[in-house]
């Protein structure tokens, strides 16, 4: 294995561990739950299972190729690994953050579909559709979220938490703290007795969409 590919392969697991450490401090998971991942090429870093994140360091590394071999590390991949293959084989993601946010989790109980409470939707290409129930780790709930998932970058799993995707570990991880906050805020309007939230049109969620086409600063 060369220099470079060494070199890559350690940042992105340096990258993943600092990512899962992020989503246990911002209250997103809580103790080994939830799980992150990065691609590098045919390779797919992910956290280990049952293993607390502040106890990773850079020799801790576990890497998967796209079938789902172990080819890097000796610790037993997350139990949620077919989610994240499943992301990768049928996009062109390079990070999955999987979390069990406490409100976006109580929202997948609620409705099939995230309402339209805030344009921040447009962040992942549209409403969040909740997949449906499956037993964690199994096909089943990697093929329920990749129905949710299409034309999306990030999703509800009913009765379990959230997925999103993006092409680095930060995207990934924003996606996922905007849906935990937009949640949070439809929970909190819908709570207020004799008030229901208005919600945005598909054609004003769309506009959004094409405002961000040209957001941020110039590359």
């Amino acid at each position: 294995m060369g220099d470079e590919r060494q070199d890559a392969i350690g940042q992105a697991w340096d990258g993943v561990v600092a990512t899962a450490r992020r989503t246990a401090a911002d209250g997103l998971v809580v103790g080994t739950s939830g799980n992150v991942s990065a691609r590098v090429g045919d390779l797919v870093l992910v956290t280990p299972s049952g293993v607390p994140y502040d106890r990773l360091g850079p020799g801790d590394a576990v890497g998967v190729d796209l079938e789902g071999r172990q080819v890097v590390g000796d610790l037993v991949p997350t139990s949620e690994l077919a989610l994240h293959l499943a992301v990768y084989r049928e996009s062109d993601a390079a990070a999955v953050v999987h979390t069990h946010a406490v409100h976006a989790t109580a929202v997948s109980t609620l409705v099939p579909e995230v309402p339209l409470i805030h344009y921040a939707a447009a962040m992942m290409g549209g409403p969040v559709r909740t997949a449906a129930y499956a037993r964690y780790g199994t096909r089943e709930l990697a093929d329920n979220m990749l129905a949710a998932l299409r034309g999306r970058t990030g999703c509800l799993l009913r009765n379990h938490g959230t997925v999103t995707h993006g092409s680095t570990l930060d995207e990934a991880y924003d996606r996922t703290a905007q849906l935990e906050w937009m949640c949070r805020l439809w929970l909190t309007a819908s709570s207020v007795p004799g008030h229901s939230p208005s919600l945005l049109s598909p054609a004003q969620l769309r506009d959004v969409q094409d405002a961000l086409e040209g957001y941020g600063q110039p590359g």
